[in-house]
């Protein structure tokens, strides 16, 4: 006598047929509760049934998922997924167009379940569709079903991809390369070469080889937004899979192109909402293109580098009208430096550059310093200005709270961080415009100076002044998708 607790209620339909409402035995075979719903209906070959879901996602029903089951769910006597396979097999390659194209049809959506999937590929029947898209003699509607069904049974991971031949990778390249096709080919088309890409580097090189980078563009352009956003995965899948020298190539060309100018306005702003799987790849672009500043930020300034050293006396330069410093001895020359770098706000202001050994920021506190004195001199002038001449322990240090701001920006960026897989939070102000850290910069620089004003803050009140500046810098300059 079963227990209680191994026994489920459920109904079990099949078309043509009063349901059969049974009590499963969970620890009876499971050829043995079809044969007892065959005999029930009086149908010959249990073997050739199986039970599936009748609603949702229509799963066959296996000894390994057969305990998902619960109390009240409702199965269907179907084709058992071996029958199945065989019979699309079949199919496929029937003289008649409309039975490869009803096959073809049924063989995209049954593809998505893993049991029939093993059945289907262990007769071959992801090569037969191979041939199929090599030979490229089919119409549209039945390359389309061909293409889905392949690509569903590839996503199980029973074959690899990197069994596939030059030839189809060339075949599928053509589809996204053509000006005019059929859409639902080329959304498809699309989905395959960025599970290529994302499964191996050799087929990375391939695929980049093959694929015309100013025709995967053109298609962010489209109206249609599946292709948009299939576009838009293949391009991502592209510059996560790219060694250092495929990316850099990649980002000056999507550069000349103002591919984030485009976003911004023609997606980001467009009529149409943003959905939530283009969100994710917004929020890749955004990650992948931040964390290439990585390398400046894990760099700490080198002493001995003379385009760094001219940098950081560039600083000091753009700040203070000095006499000129050729006409000075070596240590009147030292001390007026050490004197104005001390007004900048330098703790070392004998040898600045080693407020620069700590990395991160880096090399990055020093890019974003020098990009606000060089495209704002004069907000740059009268903040350095502002405060070196304070003596009442009011003044804000620039040098010392560019260096901190900078660090909490690239927290606040996720610098460094691998995009996580699942990610949709973007900044629309990142598509703005080229250099979002250094004009962040610059904005909460000035927000900060003015915030260190209306508390009367000391340097010990450093990170009170940066609660609200942040704050306020989230909410008016760095919000989220809506």
């Amino acid at each position: 006598m079963p227990q209680q607790k191994d026994i489920v209620k459920i109904a079990i339909q099949m078309p043509g047929a009063y349901p059969q409402l049974i009590q499963l035995d969970q620890k009876k075979p499971l050829s043995a509760v079809i044969k007892e719903v065959c005999d029930g209906w009086n149908l010959p070959g249990p073997d050739n049934y199986a039970l599936q879901y009748a609603d949702g996602v229509q799963t066959y029903i296996t000894e390994s998922n057969r305990l998902d089951i619960k109390n009240g769910c409702i199965l269907r006597l179907t084709k058992a997924p071996g029958r199945c396979a065989e019979d699309l097999y079949k199919g496929i390659q029937s003289s008649d167009s409309d039975v490869r194209c009803d096959s073809l049809k049924q063989l995209a959506c049954v593809s998505t379940d893993v049991t029939f999937a093993q059945e289907f590929i262990s007769r071959n029947g992801h090569s037969l569709l191979v041939k199929i898209v090599e030979d490229a003699h089919e119409a549209p509607l039945i390359m389309a079903h061909t293409l889905t069904g392949f690509m569903e049974l590839m996503d199980h991971g029973i074959v690899s991809w990197e069994n596939v031949s030059a030839v189809f990778i060339k075949k599928i390249a053509s589809f996204v390369n053509a000006t005019v096709l059929d859409a639902s080919i080329q959304q498809v088309s699309l989905a395959i070469l960025e599970s290529m890409v994302l499964s191996s580097s050799s087929l990375f090189q391939q695929v980049k080889q093959e694929v015309t980078l100013e025709r995967l563009l053109s298609q962010l352009q489209v109206s249609n937004q599946q292709i948009q956003t299939k576009a838009m995965a293949l391009l991502m899948a592209l510059l996560q899979t790219a060694g250092h020298a495929d990316r850099q190539e990649l980002f000056v060309f999507l550069g000349k192109k103002n591919l984030r100018q485009y976003i911004y306005k023609n997606i980001i702003h467009s009529s149409a909402s943003v959905g939530d799987e283009m969100a994710h790849y917004l929020y890749v672009l955004q990650s992948v293109t931040l964390n290439h500043l990585e390398s400046r930020m894990r760099m700490p300034l080198d002493s001995y580098n003379q385009d760094q050293r001219e940098i950081l006396h560039g600083l000091r330069q753009a700040a203070f009208e000095t006499e000129s410093e050729n006409s000075l001895s070596h240590e009147r020359r030292r001390s007026l430096c050490a004197k104005e770098f001390k007004k900048l706000g330098f703790s070392n202001n004998s040898n600045p550059g080693q407020d620069l050994l700590r990395a991160p920021p880096g090399l990055l506190a020093l890019d974003t310093m020098a990009h606000f004195a060089s495209r704002y001199p004069d907000a740059y002038s009268r903040f350095v200005l502002e405060n070196s001449s304070r003596e009442d322990k009011h003044e804000c240090p620039f040098a010392r709270s560019s260096i901190q701001l900078t660090l909490i920006l690239c927290e606040i960026l996720s610098i460094g961080e691998p995009p996580s897989e699942t990610g949709s939070d973007y900044h629309p102000i990142f598509f703005a415009q080229d250099q979002l850290l250094d004009e962040l910069f610059c904005i909460c620089i000035q927000l900060l100076n003015k915030t260190w004003k209306e508390m009367r803050a000391t340097q010990e009140d450093f990170d009170k002044v940066t609660q609200p500046t942040l704050a306020l810098c989230h909410c008016q300059v760095l919000p989220h998708r809506s």
